[in-house]
């Protein structure tokens, strides 16, 4: 059997390629898959060839955002049926190291994670048109939504993550910086959880209407109205709770003047080193926190977007077959006109 794969081999250098598949294995099952997301961390690898100190050192397949419809079960495995549909999980810790064993599996020493060049030989991801995958990576999906939406389950379940770190958010005023797919993910999570006031902010205007779409109260384009945030750093800050999701310096420093004291700053962007005004988080007694993909949370993610009590329709900017990756991810990269890109396969 074979399947076709999207191989990234350098920088802007992505193919579409055929390779052998063999049958599922104990304990694994066959997917054909319908639907994968394009990631920032993807779009690293396209545009630059990695990100940080991670390269891409030998041809890697990309993906850790992807849904699809169980095709064969492989020997011993229960909970899964042929036909069902299943988003799949890109995490698999090792159950065994010290912080698997507190529980902390986010934080595996040995993480295998779909699609990832941290480790060598690279970790290959999940945009095929068909895997072989342990059966415990199939989180089964609802057939009543669409599964493209279940392909957002990973990224939703990094942002139902962040919300875990922020605790209550009930009545709570939130701000969101940055209104890609995780900032528009983390206004609906608040949204979910009832804050009284979320406040996303961006640089463009497509995806600030889709934050509007997915749960902001308030929208702010900083690139032409920035002064519209003056108001929120009086008083020593307005905002219970920040999702940092830019990674931007100058959006840092001022969600730190925005946060009311006390107040927590979720950090969920990922950059290299900035600067930050820390006598502002001393002398405001700010909760400084990361947040770090998750574990528990991407069954729930698959859960909500099943029940669709977090509808992640509004954040699915445009769908290309697998054959046309290249302006796929050349329309990820474009934030006038797009938030999550799809590709689609043939399964």
């Amino acid at each position: 059997m074979q399947t076709r794969v999207c191989r990234l081999y350098a920088a802007a250098d992505i193919r579409i390629e055929t390779t052998d598949l063999g049958s599922p294995g104990a304990g694994e099952v066959l997917v054909a898959l319908a639907a994968g997301g394009i990631c920032g961390s993807d779009l690293h690898y396209y545009k630059d060839g990695g990100f940080g100190p991670i390269r891409v050192k030998e041809p890697i397949i990309l993906g850790h955002e992807a849904a699809g419809v169980v095709v064969e079960l492989g020997e011993g495995v229960t909970g899964l049926t042929v036909g069902q549909h299943v988003a799949l999980n890109p995490s698999r810790p090792c159950n065994a190291c010290s912080f698997c064993s507190e529980g902390l599996y986010q934080h595996c020493l040995n993480m295998r994670f779909r699609g990832s060049a941290m480790r060598f030989p690279h970790e290959q991801g999940l945009f095929r048109d068909r895997i072989v995958i342990d059966a415990g990576q199939c989180v089964p999906v609802s057939d009543t939504v669409s599964l493209s939406e279940a392909a957002c389950s990973e990224p939703l379940a990094v942002c139902l993550h962040a919300r875990n770190n922020a605790g209550d958010l009930s009545g709570k005023r939130v701000l969101v910086t940055g209104a890609g797919p995780i900032g528009a993910l983390c206004a609906a999570v608040s949204a979910e959880a009832g804050a009284s006031e979320i406040v996303v902010t961006d640089l463009q205007d497509v995806p600030l209407k889709v934050a509007e779409a997915m749960g902001a109260t308030e929208t702010i384009n900083m690139g032409r109205n920035a002064a519209a945030m003056d108001r929120f750093s009086a008083d020593k800050g307005h905002f219970d709770v920040v999702f940092e999701c830019s990674a931007a310096q100058p959006a840092i420093r001022g969600a730190i003047e925005a946060i009311r004291p006390r107040g927590t700053l979720v950090q969920v962007g990922v950059t290299g080193d900035v600067a930050l005004p820390i006598n502002l988080l001393v002398g405001k007694e700010i909760a400084f926190r990361g947040s770090h993909r998750f574990h528990p949370e991407f069954a729930q993610a698959a859960e909500a977007i099943s029940s669709r009590s977090i509808d992640v329709r509004p954040m699915i900017s445009q769908s290309f077959p697998v054959e046309d990756a290249l302006a796929a991810f050349e329309t990820a990269a474009d934030r006038t006109r797009a938030v999550k890109v799809h590709l689609t396969f043939a399964g």
